[in-house]
């Protein structure tokens, strides 16, 4: 396994966590793996982005160019990333923000997911971007629901938060169960 992955939107929205969390269950599923984060001067509303490479092997450098997995939770992240992403790559998109008579290439996988609805229905309005996985999980089978899951439920209670753990599992369930 090689895998380049960037997540974007607006600060805010879970971005980087979304990120730090994906590396997260990668190296807790025994994968070496590499974050590097990017945002504006102004967190909350500005633009921000991360990349994640997760390989068996050796990651020289953690910048991803060729991107197999791409997140965007806004217009603007589809506008800037599409056009890297590998011929078969898959592009997952934020239908709750995103316009849908907008056009995607023909040769990527297209995911639209409502984040939003989902994790209101999840009851955790607070976990678009965990619904948002719970899609990349289920389409593209980089992890199972349950390696991420438990990788996930440790790093929130590892981190004194271990109040979120059922709300973020129903976000995530309610993304997989999407697709």
């Amino acid at each position: 396994m090689n895998i380049g992955i960037i997540c974007s939107g607006f600060g805010g929205q879970g971005v980087l966590t979304t990120g730090l969390l994906m590396a997260y269950a990668f190296h807790h599923n025994g994968k070496n793996i590499t974050w590097y984060p990017s945002y504006g001067s102004e967190m909350r509303g500005g633009t921000a982005n991360c990349m994640v490479k997760a390989s068996d092997t050796d990651i020289a450098s953690p910048y991803v160019k060729k991107i197999d997995i791409l997140v965007t939770l806004n217009e603007p992240a589809i506008a800037k990333f599409e056009k890297q992403v590998v011929p078969g790559g898959f592009l997952f998109v934020n239908s709750s923000l995103v316009d849908e008579k907008r056009c995607y290439r023909d040769d990527i996988t297209v995911v639209k997911v409502d984040t939003e609805k989902l994790a209101e229905q999840a009851g955790n309005s607070k976990g678009a971007n965990i619904a948002m996985i719970g899609a990349v999980l289920k389409k593209t089978a980089v992890l199972t629901f349950d390696e991420y899951n438990d990788a996930m439920t440790k790093y929130f209670t590892d981190k004194g938060k271990e109040k979120f753990n059922s709300l973020n599992t129903a976000a995530l369930k309610a993304g997989y169960d999407s697709i």
